[in-house]
């Protein structure tokens, strides 16, 4: 019977020191995205559209929240939810009203990134927008920095893609330049942990 509570004891205690299942940031291969998986134009981003000899009609513009944009001759038009290619094809469409054979190019000239969430023992938990190319430094510095509570041998990015990875890193590596730690780059939608 002691034996046994001893054997229970000895599992639990080697849980609680357990990190869970995760990968080493230097062990993570990023998913390459399929090639068919074309950009979605969102509210924020800010599209220009040109259409071939006649600047009149050409533009450029902020997709607003209600997901349109402004556009020459067209007035509002719904931009948000379509790719490039599928809001050229809308637009040439429309505007053979005006034209015949009209030749469209629409492009992202500015994407707004989804917030990175920063959670757990740092100074300002929240949702942060960052720079396209900011990693988990920049996130920590911007959240505040850690509290002290945090482990700097513990601090993970739980990325969906499409399922859930979870990628740790240490404080030390991150500050050292060591390993691929420094050149990790943040993605829209990644929760930043830090226990």
């Amino acid at each position: 019977m002691l034996c046994v509570a001893g054997t229970i004891l000895a599992t639990c205690l080697g849980c609680a020191g357990s990190l869970g299942p995760y990968v080493s940031v230097d062990d993570y291969t990023p998913r390459k995205p399929a090639q068919s998986e074309a950009y979605v134009i969102r509210p924020g981003d800010l599209v220009d559209v040109k259409v071939f000899n006649q600047d009149k009609m050409s533009g450029r513009g902020r997709v607003r929240t209600d997901g349109k944009v402004t556009l020459p001759f067209l007035n509002d038009v719904e931009a948000a939810g379509y790719t490039t290619a599928d809001l050229t094809q809308q637009l040439q469409t429309r505007l053979k009203d005006f034209i015949n054979n009209p030749i469209v190019t629409v492009s992202v000239e500015e994407a707004k990134p989804d917030p990175v969430s920063v959670v757990g023992n740092v100074a300002r938990p929240g949702l942060y927008q960052l720079d396209a190319d900011a990693g988990v430094l920049q996130a920590l510095a911007a959240a505040g920095g850690m509290n002290e509570f945090a482990h700097k041998d513990r601090i993970f990015v739980l990325r969906t893609n499409p399922e859930t990875v979870r990628i740790r890193f240490i404080y030390q590596n991150l500050l050292r330049g060591i390993g691929k730690a420094p050149t990790f780059v943040l993605k829209g939608g990644d929760t930043l942990v830090v226990e």
